[in-house]
């Protein structure tokens, strides 16, 4: 009977695999359903009812399957939960407190679903509820960013000649550094020449408005806003506080050293950005479109599947493709973060993003640009920043009480001492709670720290790691277990069949050839190697009642034999009396109709550095190595043994390694994480279900890009060595800006309460220590 409706249901909270397959069993038995699927990774239930059932009545059925299965799971409607999803480019923004302003205000709209502002990048991304919503929320966000930030442009993500345009001045006007030029140069007039008071205070004072005016405007802008304690507003009490204890070269030079900290702390970042964009400059900018015997450029976006590029030497790949016509060798580092060219001709699949070195190649589009390898990367990089790490979300809450605590204590100090201390004076302690207010601005843990974590993502990208958040790459340094899956992990997955052994009557050829047919509809890697030895032509109308178990095998009809092809399950479920075997490898025993037959051994090669990875991952503080596999027991101790892992479970079907994974998590012994790495393919549900999942090679598998938290774009176990050092050296440069930025403005705050600290080692406290630590956090790039 054909569908009437399809229903979709997200289960947020569904953590447990078993209880996916149970709700799925039962809710197919519902009256009036004509089918249901249970996807454990994206949590989406999908009901089909037909026209026998009520759409209400079917739901509220589902709906008490659920809630008696996992009273905790939430349920909602998919059509009604669709999150839509904004990026906005916040031309010109300079200031990392009004970032974080700018995300909390956002955040606070009615229908946002959640906001972060990537103060590296200059992103905002919008994420609501409901789609109706988006243009209000678009509006009311840029009203918002432009009020905070005067003088900023909001536009959308999309628009790279704004982006370019930005780029290009990086963010500094000629005229505000003529201005700041002639009001340096009166300032400097004022303190060599000798003037009466008058005369000295007019130059001092328009030297101050030509250096600081504009800083003024904004805190009198800010605080009619209610928006009170930030750099503007702290700089402008400073400053107009020493004017007001006659301290006039002080109060210009403070203005004069922070603008101008300002301009090389802008310089800074606009590099950083920019040498982090260099990192993955791998966008193609055009491509060579075959139409006949013509070839016109045009960009990627325009190409379709199916279409004909030519790619000539030294250009970019533009698109996914299988090349058609040529040989060549491509350069794949900028994806796979590998030095070595790779050689392809006809037949080969070849990835967008790489670059071709000597020959002219023909290639047929397999993915549109948005599908293509160049463009997930590039998202994947360019919204990492959106999952901020522990780290991140505790130096923005902690600024934000940080500084109105120091406005407070200095008003005190400014205040109490002289009227409690004998000899105390206004003047003096007005001086020193002067410099707590300079020293108290948070920039430098608030810029360099983002930009830390974003340059060690960079960094990853660029050596052929995906990384999807800051939080992922901080996750990485308490690795506590690593669970690896074998096939395709720490084994090639390349098997060849090995050993044919037959029992009774039938041939080595004919046990092979009711192999094949068996395994002919399947694309398992073992399928594939016994399809390959076989090595002819399978007629598959000779092939009927074709039935796959999950886990075991499978039944057919071939040439009307009843043929049995699998592990030991599968002949122990049918009562077929079968051969133990001890062999070195998987084996598939073979049943022809109901007598064994014998049976075919398959072999997987251990992968080159998969000795050398778990070898490098214990020395660098990984607790536990585990394995988990489907293959034999004997297969998987004797790998387990060669590489001298802790642990090896073999023999499991998919959702058992979700539950040994669970059961690894229960048995931890410290508050590490647990990390699981496959290759991308079948290993969705137990990538989702670790605390850090990553594919192996999956770059290919949408499956493994949405489920997995990293992406090794190689097949290299060893990256993910790389991987944890990447994480511990960016921690590492984020806690030493930490630590060099609070140590150095507690002692001069601690001098300063103490008369000793000027306001001139407070600039430095403030913008000497910003433009330090951003120098540092760009050392994270260097991940050799």
């Amino acid at each position: 009977m054909s569908s009437l409706a399809k229903k979709e249901l997200i289960l947020e909270g569904l953590n447990c695999a078993n209880c996916a397959a149970k709700i799925e069993e039962q809710v197919k038995k519902v009256e009036g359903v004509s089918g249901a699927s249970l996807n454990f990774v994206t949590k989406i239930l999908t009901i089909n009812i037909d026209s026998s059932g009520k759409q209400e009545d079917v739901l509220n059925q589902a709906n008490q399957i659920i809630n008696k299965l996992e009273p905790d799971v939430i349920i909602k409607d998919k059509a009604l939960s669709r999150k839509e999803k904004k990026v906005l480019l916040l031309i010109g923004l300079d200031c990392a407190n009004c970032a974080t302003k700018i995300e909390k205000a956002v955040n606070s709209l009615d229908g946002v679903s959640s906001a972060t502002v990537d103060f590296v990048s200059r992103k905002l991304t919008i994420e609501v509820d409901q789609k109706r919503d988006l243009p209000r929320v678009v509006e009311q966000a840029s009203k918002i960013a432009v009020q905070i930030e005067s003088g900023i442009k909001v536009v959308e993500n999309q628009d790279k000649k704004e982006e370019s345009k930005e780029d290009e001045d990086g963010g500094i006007k000629k005229s505000k550094a003529i201005q700041l030029g002639i009001g340096a140069a009166l300032f400097f007039a004022a303190i060599l020449v000798e003037l009466p008071f008058w005369a000295e205070f007019s130059i001092f004072l328009v030297s101050y408005v030509l250096v600081g005016g504009e800083v003024v405007l904004k805190a009198v802008r800010n605080i009619s806003r209610g928006q009170v304690f930030d750099e503007n507003f702290l700089m402008t009490v400073a400053t107009i506080g020493a004017f007001a204890i006659k301290e006039f070269p002080e109060g210009v030079a403070v203005m004069l050293f922070y603008q101008v900290g300002e301009l090389f702390q802008n310089m800074a970042v606009n590099r950083s950005r920019k040498s982090i964009s260099a990192l993955m400059d791998i966008r193609p900018d055009y491509a060579n479109l075959k139409v006949g015997e013509d070839i016109k450029r045009v960009s990627p976006e325009e190409i379709s599947v199916g279409d004909i590029i030519v790619i000539k030497p030294g250009e970019k790949v533009p698109l996914d493709g299988k090349v058609i016509e040529g040989m060549s060798m491509l350069d794949t580092s900028a994806i796979t973060g590998e030095s070595v060219p790779r050689e392809v001709e006809p037949g080969n699949e070849i990835l967008s993003g790489t670059i071709n070195k000597n020959g002219l190649l023909t290639v047929e589009v397999t993915k549109e640009f948005g599908d293509s390898t160049v463009s997930k990367i590039l998202d994947l990089v360019q919204n990492a920043n959106s999952r901020k790490a522990p780290t991140e979300q505790f130096i923005t809450k902690f600024s934000r009480y940080y500084t109105p605590v120091v406005v407070f204590v200095a008003l005190a100090m400014a205040v109490v001492p002289p009227l409690v201390v004998s000899g105390a004076t206004f003047s003096d302690w007005i001086y020193r709670a002067l410099v707590f207010l300079v020293v108290s601005c948070p920039c430098a843990l608030v810029i360099s720290i983002p930009l830390g974590f974003f340059g060690g993502i960079g960094g990853a990208a660029k050596s052929g790691i995906l990384v999807k958040g800051s939080n992922y790459l901080e996750a990485l340094n308490n690795v506590d277990t690593i669970v690896f899956d074998k096939t395709g992990t720490l084994t090639k997955g390349v098997f060849k069949v090995t050993k044919i052994s037959t029992q009774g009557h039938e041939s080595e050829e004919n046990l092979l050839e009711y192999a094949a047919f068996a395994e002919s509809y399947s694309n398992h890697p073992i399928a594939i190697s016994i399809l390959k030895a076989y090595g002819k032509e399978i007629n598959k109308s000779e092939i009927e009642n074709y039935d796959e178990i999950s886990g075991h095998g499978i039944k057919v009809s071939v040439k009307g034999k009843r043929i049995l092809a699998g592990n030991k399950k599968l002949m122990a479920k049918e009562n077929i009396t079968y051969d133990e075997v001890d062999e070195i490898g998987t084996v598939v025993h073979v049943a022809i109709d109901g007598k064994y037959a014998g049976y075919i051994v398959i072999s997987d090669e251990i992968k080159d550095d998969a000795k050398k990875a778990t070898k490098e991952l214990k020395a660098i503080g990984v607790r536990k190595l585990v394995m988990l596999t489907g293959d034999n027991k004997l297969v998987g101790e004797a790998i387990g043994h060669q590489l001298g892992l802790d642990e090896v479970h073999a023999e499991l079907l998919p959702d058992q390694k979700v539950e040994k994974l669970e059961l690894l998590e229960k048995q931890k012994k410290t508050k590490g994480k647990l990390l699981f790495v496959g290759d991308g393919i079948n290993d969705a549900p137990v990538l989702a279900r670790a605390d850090v999942g990553v594919a192996m090679g999956g770059l290919g598998s949408d499956a493994a890009i949405e489920a997995a938290d990293i992406v090794i774009m190689t097949d290299e176990p060893s990256k993910l060595v790389n991987a944890i050092k990447i994480a511990k050296r960016t921690r590492s440069i984020v806690w030493q800006n930490i630590v060099f930025a609070l140590g150095v403005k507690a002692i001069v705050l601690v001098l300063g309460a103490g008369g000793i600290a000027t306001i001139w080692e407070a600039v430095f406290a403030d913008v000497g220590v910003t433009l330090i630590a951003v120098i540092n956090a760009m050392r994270v790039m260097k991940t050799n």
